[in-house]
């Protein structure tokens, strides 16, 4: 197994479409940085998101998800409330080949923060927006930026292709547009 450098980053979005929009290099001025880095891709979180609240004491239940759980913003700044928990997406799109796995790490800037990004990986021929999760574990109100990055994601070469891909057990997320929410 191999991590994936730039120019083979690069290659695979040419050939295979891997991440749509793609920034070939990385943006900062002014911005959480974003684009294509030396062994990964930095991605954007959208201005979409899904803040947890518990005004309706909902219980949170992954078999049996209730929309009372959260609150849905579309906004530049997402003010994210002490030891609380945002659902966002990814600004890019990502169709991950049958060879490729990919794991995401947060951003420094914001684990300096205390806000943690988490993100499960992304198998082979697993394709959509990816869902963001951030967590706050400050005891303040902390802000995330829409449309600057969020997360870097490392690419892994598989060795050979797996037997059963993620598209040929059609996976629950596949395709996924906008935040997604828990699913059974």
């Amino acid at each position: 197994m191999s991590i994936l450098s730039d120019s083979s980053i690069k290659q695979l979005v040419k050939e295979k479409k891997l991440i749509s929009p793609f920034v070939e290099k990385q943006q900062r001025k002014n911005k959480i940085s974003y684009g294509l880095s030396s062994y990964g891709y930095d991605a954007r979180v959208s201005n979409e998101f899904k803040i947890f609240t518990n005004i309706d004491s909902a219980v949170v239940d992954p078999k049996k998800f209730s929309q009372k759980s959260f609150i849905k913003r579309k906004t530049n700044i997402c003010i994210v409330p002490p030891n609380s928990f945002v659902l966002a997406r990814t600004v890019e799109y990502f169709k991950i080949p049958r060879d490729i796995l990919v794991i995401c790490l947060g951003k420094s800037t914001y684990a300096r923060c205390g806000i943690i990004v988490n993100v499960t990986p992304l198998e082979p021929e697993w394709e959509g927006h990816v869902t963001l999760e951030f967590s706050n574990t400050t005891p303040l109100p902390a802000k995330i930026y829409a449309n600057e990055g969020a997360c870097q994601f490392i690419f892994l070469k598989g060795d050979e292709e797996p037997m059963v891909s993620y598209k040929d057990r059609k996976g629950k997320y596949m395709k996924q547009k906008g935040v997604t929410l828990p699913k059974i």
